[in-house]
């Protein structure tokens, strides 16, 4: 088999095998959280915001502001996010990830990615810095189609 060929079937593997694990740990902590995957998404936009408005959120997600607002508002009954006027439009409302939502995101990515934990003490220190000269190449090359 070519080589070219060889390497897109190998990538394609890691690819589903990747996305299967991850999915389905990711899928056990929504269930386990009793969140939509609409809800968790909005908290895991929210981590890299100091505060944002309804309409922020609805745009990036590409939802209506009444159905961002309807998520949110069971964020807020959960205390998962905290509601705030905003200081220049006292009508506007601010959201913010409070203590407990941050620490519930942070333990959703950890129950997404603890596999791979499991993996790495599979391998021996060589085996390791192989894939990581290899998924190295593979990010930068990625990174470089993006622009």
């Amino acid at each position: 088999m070519q080589t070219d060929k060889l390497f897109s079937e190998v990538v394609r593997e890691w690819a589903k095998v990747f996305m299967h694990r991850s999915g389905r740990d990711f899928k056990r902590f929504m269930d386990a959280t009793g969140l939509s995957f609409s809800q968790i998404n909005i908290l895991m936009r929210m981590m890299h915001e100091d505060s944002i408005g309804v309409s922020d959120i609805g745009e990036k997600m590409g939802i209506t502001n009444a159905a961002a607002s309807q998520a949110v508002d069971r964020l807020v009954q959960m205390g998962l996010v905290e509601r705030t006027e905003d200081p220049q439009d006292r009508r506007a409302k601010r959201l913010k990830l409070t203590p407990d939502g941050l620490a519930l995101i942070k333990k959703g990515i950890e129950a997404r990615s603890q596999w791979i934990e499991n993996i790495t003490q599979s391998l021996t220190a060589e085996q390791q810095e192989m894939v990581i000269r290899a998924l190295t190449l593979l990010t930068e090359a990625a990174r470089q189609m993006e622009d």
